[in-house]
């Protein structure tokens, strides 16, 4: 494919940093339907590309990819370790009230419902996100926040901002039939990566502003 079908915020002989757009899969889903993804559109440009982590479907903003298999080891050793800085900005159901705050609460999938996860205290993993209020709408429908997940697990900021009782606007499974209705997409998106480089060991940091 041609590179206008992604757009490159960073490029180097070691990795490449993507801005994905909302609706577009990140890796090959099953079916020849579900082939058109980032991963396979970089791919038609830097062949040596590979995936270190994905984003969700519904998701927009940075991910990162490896070039060569030696640098996808070094990155993926690094997000195992936590040691990548992450950030998102979403836009929330109703009016939250604290300032700043952590949602530490354990996440399962929801097996009958996959891909829904779910919280289970009895045989969830431990999930924590960071959450700070940004903004709040004059008539209290909605409030903007940067989350910062301090775990990986699947739809973690999803369910637990629905846990919270403010799910994420436009979500197809998490959010009340208003909030699904308020929003034409997920209003998430992945504003920041931050890390030390593995092949030049100088600090990189990449944003993208929210496009909602």
């Amino acid at each position: 494919m041609a590179a206008a079908a992604f757009t490159l915020v960073h490029a180097d002989a070691y990795l490449l940093v993507l801005d994905k757009p909302a609706g577009l899969l990140s890796v090959p889903g099953r079916g020849e339907s579900k082939q058109d993804c980032l991963v396979a559109r970089v791919q038609a440009e830097f062949p040596d590309a590979l995936a270190v982590h994905r984003l969700d479907m519904a998701t927009s903003g940075l991910m990162l990819m490896a070039r060569g298999k030696a640098m996808q080891s070094a990155l993926g050793r690094l997000f195992e370790a936590r040691r990548i800085d992450k950030a998102y900005e979403a836009v929330l159901e109703g009016r939250l009230l604290a300032d700043a705050g952590f949602v530490d609460l354990p996440l399962i999938c929801d097996w009958p419902n996959r891909p829904r996860q779910m919280v289970s205290f009895a045989h969830g993993k431990p999930s924590l996100t960071e959450f700070r209020c940004l903004a709040r709408a004059a008539d209290g429908a909605r409030s903007r926040v940067r989350l910062v997940p301090h775990t990986g697990r699947s739809h973690q900021l999803r369910v637990h901002m629905q846990a919270i009782g403010h799910p994420i606007l436009g979500d197809e499974f998490y959010a009340t039939p208003d909030g699904r209705a308020a929003a034409p997409r997920l209003l998430l998106h992945a504003c920041r990566l931050a890390f030390v480089h593995p092949g030049t060991g100088a600090c990189l940091e990449l944003q993208s502003p929210a496009p909602f």
